[in-house]
């Protein structure tokens, strides 16, 4: 009996720690979140952009204490550089796999972006698509593929009726990169243009490594064009521009998206002045939380935004949101949720149509005067 007595005080606070011990040292979940763009190259700057984009969401998300289940969370990136080359995409999306992350937010390019997602599909694994616009990338039915950026078919598309119907061009020609961007941004331009009545008077090709354009400008030229739609990224749009100048062509330049920031501006110089250019969004400082956004990205990086980050920021946001709907971060657990989400992020409203496109894409014209990118017009697409 004295042992017993002597004892069991130190038994009940011993048990009592033991019980205690799990909540005091519960540590919290790692949730993988992939990312892939291309980080080296004449694309970096662009991937480097997307990927700021994702590391403030998920800061943010750590600031806020973010739970899932009840449990707190630590949400580690996983960057791969897909060098904007298909056949690499491809292998970063293994990598991707075979880590076990939850979500893959990328890829930067249509071109990696398309052959990448075949294999996400294949291995039932959600990649929500922040940059990449070609068409073809919610068109073949795929359960695990989301954008949260406007197609071609809406932003091309867009531009395209614009340019019947309001900037009233009767000689359209277009140029094009063949990349599976430029080529897709070409495409759904043109469709519009004749779906509107409009003419298109030839269409000529580059590449995307192309420093001269001058044989493609020279046979424009002799067509006569008012206006010339151009589907490709910089530099390259860049250098048409300014051959244009060159030669004495005269016509309208519109740049579809991936022209408008500051980089065609300073690599076309004066000759940019009158230049267009459609992108994916809203402008950035036309609502408050766009414009707050922009501050703390340059005190962040100190830099601003060059042109993706805030759909980064929405991509990653998206599959959090879902996650914590779900109480999951399995694939097939909060797939449902991302298939019916529904907020207002920074590039807009977030809400994803049957075949994974973003719903209600908005677009937005912007034209160079003064040396600056001055909005023109917003179009809300379907």
């Amino acid at each position: 009996m004295r042992f017993a007595k002597t004892f069991t005080p130190i038994a009940v606070a011993v048990g009592a720690l033991l019980a205690v011990a799990p909540l005091a040292s519960r540590a919290e979940t790692v949730v993988k979140i992939g990312f892939a763009a291309p980080l080296t190259g004449p694309n970096a700057s662009y991937g480097k952009d997307l990927q700021n984009g994702v590391k403030m969401a998920l800061d943010d998300a750590k600031a806020q204490g973010v739970k899932i289940n009840g449990e707190p969370v630590s949400f580690k990136l996983i960057s791969e550089d897909d060098q904007a080359d298909p056949r690499v995409g491809v292998q970063v999306a293994q990598k991707l796999v075979d880590e076990g992350v939850s979500v893959v937010v990328g890829h930067f390019n249509s071109g990696t972006t398309i052959p990448a997602s075949d294999l996400y599909e294949k291995a039932g694994l959600p990649v929500i698509d922040p940059a990449a616009t070609n068409p073809v990338i919610s068109s073949r039915g795929y359960k695990n593929v989301f954008m949260v950026i406007s197609s071609d078919a809406q932003n091309a598309g867009t531009a395209g009726t614009y340019a019947v119907t309001t900037t009233k061009a009767k000689r359209i020609a277009v140029i094009d990169d063949r990349t599976a961007f430029g080529q897709g941004e070409a495409d759904e331009f043109v469709k519009a243009v004749k779906a509107s009545g409009g003419d298109i008077i030839d269409r000529e090709y580059t590449t995307n490594q192309a420093t001269d354009f001058k044989t493609q400008l020279t046979n424009l030229k002799s067509k006569n064009p008012d206006l010339i739609f151009v589907g490709a990224l910089n530099p390259q749009a860049a250098g048409i521009i300014k051959q244009m100048n060159q030669l004495g062509l005269k016509a309208q330049f519109v740049g579809g998206g991936g022209v408008k920031d500051i980089d065609f501006i300073k690599l076309a110089g004066s000759v940019a002045e009158g230049a267009m250019a459609w992108e994916y969004g809203r402008p950035l400082d036309s609502t408050p939380v766009g414009a707050k956004f922009a501050e703390r990205f340059k005190q962040k990086f100190g830099e601003d935004v060059l042109s993706y980050a805030p759909f980064g920021y929405d991509a990653a946001w998206t599959a959090i949101k879902a996650m914590q709907a779900a109480n999951s971060t399995k694939p097939d657990d909060y797939r449902p949720k991302l298939q019916s989400i529904s907020f207002d992020g920074i590039t807009g409203h977030i809400e994803f149509n049957a075949n994974g496109s973003l719903k209600h894409g908005s677009s937005t014209a912007y034209q160079v005067k003064n040396g600056q990118w001055v909005t023109v017009k917003t179009v809300s697409g379907l």
